[in-house]
């Protein structure tokens, strides 16, 4: 029975979240996500989108997806190991592993789903023993949400997590040195390949390095790297030399690669063919829809066709971040097109994003809990779609209003 004290708790906590500078809005688009965008009738200059590439509202996207819906219709009202499994779904599998390296890949219908669906399946799973076992996990402290909610899935009794400081693969190291004898079953380490707040790149090679001399299996979840890093744009493991080397791969095509939905986990024919037999959040939930699976093989051939979207890409990123110093602000160094824009105080950056967005730039503001206390920021995210007047503009607007609040001279 609903009742008033449920009520009156609710709305407390709602209340507090307003108080404390933590109660979320949604503005609503009013069209296609973009460079720029319209909400309440106004044009806005959108640079708060993992559309990396700018194919989100790709005219060879779109008409994929509409002749997929033709054909296939809209949904398969069901999941995959009863009737939701087209050849579809298997050819966008093999296209996927054939683009990262992998043996196989799986499709989840969330890359959250996917972290999810691993760590449950893989670490509470007896395979063939008593049930008795512990497995040792090494997270970095700054690793995804979905990682963090996958380890709540784990059973206690069988998992022993470990969570070293953001990039230090000295501290990482120093633990697996402690464990090495420690009669675990198995040994994960796992790391976002891109870290979605800073842009800051995982130490791979250090990090494989200390993977293969533990005899750790090596986990990178590569939402915010794939379609961008690489040479062809497979992500931190091809940029890195790495490509093929990653025991297991997560990532999503709601990002850089056509910005749906659905995510995968690709690696290791073994443990992909596992979590087909194992992985619940596979296994009870519909399979992705026809539309989005023709999509998405359409992005990864507009990825391989069009080279020139991962150099506009990095060198929108280049350009906008070299032109945020020259205006006096601090920005956090890196090569992704995640520019984070450091103010440090939680109040001062809500303020500021609040103008620039009555000024006509829509960017995320971060701060705590999001980010560490103390280094809120302004998250801009560059697109290949970006013309280099739109990052002027930007700028411009950035340079405005951090005189308008004392923040520049």
């Amino acid at each position: 029975m609903y009742t008033k004290k449920i009520t009156e708790s609710i709305k407390k906590e709602l209340e507090n979240l307003k108080v404390q500078g933590k109660f979320k809005v949604e503005r609503e688009l009013e069209g296609a996500q973009g460079p720029e965008v319209e909400i309440g009738g106004k044009k806005y200059l959108m640079f708060a989108s993992n559309n990396y590439l700018g194919l989100a509202n790709s005219p060879e996207i779109v008409k994929s997806a509409k002749d997929a819906v033709e054909k296939y219709g809209f949904g398969l009202s069901s999941v995959r190991f009863i009737s939701g499994t087209e050849t579809l779904h298997k050819e966008l599998e093999k296209k996927l592993s054939h683009f990262l390296g992998t043996e196989d890949t799986i499709l989840y219908s969330t890359n959250f789903m996917s972290n999810l669906g691993f760590f449950a399946s893989f670490t509470n799973e007896a395979f063939g023993g008593d049930g008795s076992h512990i497995d040792a996990i090494y997270s970095d402290e700054l690793n995804h949400a979905s990682i963090i909610d996958a380890f709540k899935l784990c059973k206690k009794e069988n998992t022993q997590k470990r969570i070293y400081p953001h990039g230090d693969v000295s501290a990482l190291e120093k633990m697996l040195e402690e464990d090495k004898d420690k009669n675990y079953r198995f040994k994960i380490i796992v790391t976002d390949g891109v870290f979605s707040m800073e842009g800051y790149l995982a130490d791979l090679p250090k990090i494989k390095e200390l993977a293969d001399k533990h005899e750790a299996l090596l986990f990178v979840d590569d939402a915010h790297a794939v379609g961008v890093l690489g040479k062809t744009g497979a992500g931190t493991g091809e940029h890195f030399g790495l490509q093929g080397q990653i025991d297991i791969i997560s990532g999503t095509f709601g990002k850089a690669l056509g910005g749906a939905v659905g995510g995968y986990v690709a690696g290791r024919a073994d443990i992909v063919e596992f979590l087909r037999q194992k992985s619940r959040t596979y296994l009870f939930s519909n399979s992705i829809p026809p539309s989005v699976v023709v999509a998405s093989m359409k992005a990864l051939d507009l990825l391989n066709e069009k080279p020139e979207l991962l150099i506009k890409v990095k060198e929108n990123a280049k350009y906008f971040r070299d032109g945020v110093k020259k205006l006096g602000f601090e920005v956090l160094e890196g090569e992704h097109p995640i520019v984070p824009v450091m103010l440090g105080d939680a109040g001062l950056t809500q303020e500021f994003s609040k103008k620039l967005f009555e000024h006509g730039l829509y960017v995320m503001g971060l701060w705590f809990p999001v980010v560490p206390e103390g280094k809120a920021r302004l998250r801009f995210q560059i697109s290949a779609g970006h013309t280099i007047e739109q990052i002027d503009q930007a700028l411009s607007t950035l340079s405005l209003v951090g005189k308008e609040m004392g923040i520049l001279k």
